[in-house]
């Protein structure tokens, strides 16, 4: 599903250049969930970014189901961000101005779904927020809005699902109960995880841990 080769990244600095990521190769297989775990600064959040396409490397190739990201412009890698990857991030990144129901229909209606609120109403569902589908964000907990984001992250039935400090902002009870969530809706979907944590309880749960130190991958 993933394959890295030599992956670089690097970003001027000053008198010279800042090197992030030094030459990283790996595989994930389809279904696998893997965690990247790693200091602050080692690049986990960098390496997530260029598995997702949503930054270029400086150097090296990342493959996604067979497809080279390298080879798309940014409009190419978009749309296959829409037709094949979810995301759930730490802050939540919900839309304020809309209500649970439509910030989990947006990424549907974008890419063009008829279905797009039945589904949204379904993955609702499935998070335990049924009865929410009206409220803003602002009217929901940290744990709601994150609940939120997984149901929109599944609802575009994507074949991998990144997810970068999905725990970072809520309490560890709170968190457990969305780490549950998060691997239950994994396996029943059947997508490839690959998440971004400092939580060594949540890297335990995942099949593959790959550590980072200083740009470098130093343990898989």
């Amino acid at each position: 599903m993933i394959k890295v080769e030599n992956l670089q990244k690097r970003v001027p600095m000053a008198g010279g250049e800042l090197e992030i990521l030094k030459g990283i190769t790996l595989e994930i297989k389809s279904g696998q969930s893997a965690a990247i775990v790693g200091a602050s600064g080692s690049g986990k959040s960098t390496l997530l970014g260029l598995l997702a396409g949503l930054d270029e490397a400086s150097g090296g190739r990342v493959e996604i189901n067979g497809r080279d990201l390298g080879a798309l412009d940014e409009d190419g890698r978009a749309l296959f961000r829409a037709e094949h990857i979810g995301f759930v991030f730490q802050s939540f990144q919900l839309l304020p101005a809309l209500t649970a129901l439509e910030n989990v229909m947006l990424p549907l209606e974008l890419r063009g779904d008829g279905n797009a609120e039945e589904l949204a109403r379904h993955y609702l569902g499935r998070v335990g927020l049924a009865e929410r589908v009206a409220h803003y964000p602002r009217q929901m907990s940290g744990g709601e809005q994150q609940r939120v984001a997984i149901a929109r992250a599944f609802a575009t039935r994507p074949s991998i699902l990144f997810a970068d400090e999905p725990t970072g902002n809520l309490d560890s009870g709170t968190g457990g109960h969305i780490v549950d969530l998060l691997f239950e809706l994994n396996r029943e979907e059947r997508s490839t995880l690959v998440l971004v944590t400092h939580d060594e309880q949540l890297a335990a749960r995942c099949e593959r841990r790959l550590q980072l130190d200083a740009g470098a991958l130093v343990e898989s």
